[in-house]
């Protein structure tokens, strides 16, 4: 082989990144393609590459023999003898093949372009097998150029693509610009890997974290949530296992180092970093922060809360177009409500006024109301919201009658509501000098519910269950108070 050509597979196998033999195989099976054009069994043609020589051999083993029959198998003990003079028949001799004359150029050329195809395949491979393992990490390259949006990166071995719906808002790139982005998937397709960017995924904030605050990257500090809008706002969650280590203090840095870098590569977008705790409710107060909050109210069957915040502090706890309430939600879990104590403590005490006692719905006597308060159920609307599979679980009270019990409490619940907006209709209609007489009028639930004692009668009367305990239960307390 002449050394100009040794010379360059070194060259490719430097340049790609692939080992030497594999590029030395390569061109085997190229030539071996040439081979099998001009000769019709190429079984018994090897290579042997000399690495002092550095030269890569084709060798065609042939049998000697007295008469040749298959030129591609033997050779006559004449032409053995010249080229070994120790031939003898029945002898295996190797013959070495000049390709680079024997195939001639058309060969030569087909050998060239299939070296080339197996060369990028092994490329391909490698990049993947190498990137495939990356996914999670970052990557830091150069803008190559800037396609209908999509950014190509130059990652050094292989390029990169940062697609527009992984690019933070408002960013712009030119050529050349150095860029830090999250591997967000590696793909396989024709043109071989497709690495994919992004610069938007709240794992892009984790892995910056991890790389500016050793305590992060040691496990000291976790960060337990992460609510982002790109290029706007984020918010992150941590917690430390070492109470000696405040996780807050540790993430900004001194005078805000850290934070300060990892802002600066968002291009300036703001980062809340709050302490993580398992309560709820506190959880939900440091998230809205700098907001000061100052009642909360759970509700754990629909996962809200309702978030009371001090007036002039309502439009902070909300956010430019409610963004900090809905990160606080995001980053918690839970629904948020959030309104001003004022509106609060309106609220609270219509509910209160509004409330209607479980006894007052029909066929609910003294023993049922008893049983349902005992069960934390003292009114229309708790009894309204109550599932039923809940209410069986109350001694004595059979699905049947938890079903009726929850549909009769839902139509009571409605009606006061009703009324209750028909009476803010009325008032609002009012001219100014009656509004406010009116709406000092508080509604009521005795305004709706209106009861006397031959309701109270019926409601005795009414309470008769599908289970036979209570319908003896019933009858019991019917029997004393006729008498």
């Amino acid at each position: 082989m002449a050394f100009d050509m040794v010379e360059a597979m070194t060259l490719i196998a430097r340049e790609k990144n692939i080992d030497f033999d594999t590029v030395v195989e390569t061109l085997q099976a190229s030539l071996l393609a040439a081979a099998k054009k001009k000769y019709s069994d190429t079984e018994n043609i090897s290579f042997r590459f000399d690495r002092k020589g550095s030269e890569l051999l084709m060798i065609a083993t042939k049998k000697v023999v007295k008469k040749v029959e298959t030129p591609e198998y033997e050779i006559s003990l004449a032409e053995a003898k010249e080229i070994d003079g120790e031939a003898e028949l029945d002898d295996e001799i190797e013959i070495y093949i000049d390709y680079e004359t024997e195939f001639g150029r058309n060969a030569i050329a087909s050998a060239k372009q299939i070296l080339i195809q197996k060369v990028r395949e092994a490329e391909r491979d490698r990049i993947y097998e190498e990137y495939i393992d990356k996914v999670g990490t970052l990557a830091s390259g150069v803008v190559q150029q800037i396609d209908k949006g999509n950014v190509i990166v130059n990652l050094g071995r292989a390029e990169a693509i940062l697609p527009i719906k992984e690019q933070i808002p408002r960013e712009k790139f030119r050529q050349g610009d150095r860029i830090r982005a999250y591997i967000l998937d590696v793909q396989k397709n024709m043109r071989g890997p497709q690495i994919i960017l992004s610069r938007v995924s709240n794992d892009f904030i984790r892995t910056l974290f991890e790389l500016e605050v050793p305590e992060i990257y040691e496990h000291v500090i976790e960060l337990k949530a992460i609510a982002r809008e790109p290029g706007e706002r984020a918010k992150i969650a941590v917690y430390s296992s070492d109470d000696r280590i405040d996780p807050v203090g540790a993430c900004v840095g001194i005078k805000g180092v850290r934070v300060q870098s990892i802002v600066r590569e968002l291009n300036n977008e703001r980062i809340d970093i709050v302490p993580f705790s398992s309560d709820p409710e506190i959880f939900v107060t440091r998230a809205l922060a700098p907001a000061k909050v100052t009642y909360v109210e759970v509700d754990e069957l629909e996962g809200k809360m309702t978030v009371a915040v001090e007036d002039e502090k309502l439009s902070l706890a909300i956010g430019r177009n409610g963004q900090n309430a809905r990160l606080a939600s995001r980053l918690t879990g839970w629904k948020v409500n959030i309104m001003s104590e004022t509106d609060y403590n309106e609220q609270r005490s219509r509910e209160a006024e509004m409330l209607v006692p479980v006894g007052q719905i029909e066929g609910v006597g003294p023993k049922m109301t008893e049983r349902l308060i005992s069960a934390n159920i003292s009114t229309v609307q708790k009894l309204a919201a109550c599932p039923v599979e809940s209410l069986v679980k109350i001694d004595g009270l059979g699905a049947k009658t938890a079903e009726t019990l929850v549909e009769k409490a839902k139509a009571l619940v409605e009606e006061l509501e009703e009324e209750f907006a028909k009476r803010q209709t009325e008032i609002e209609a009012q001219p100014k000098d009656k509004k406010s007489e009116a709406a000092d009028e508080k509604l009521t639930a005795e305004d709706v519910f209106e009861t006397d004692s031959d309701d109270e009668e019926n409601a005795d009367e009414g309470d008769d269950e599908s289970d036979e305990d209570n319908q003896e239960d019933d009858s019991v307390e019917e029997n004393k108070e006729s008498e």
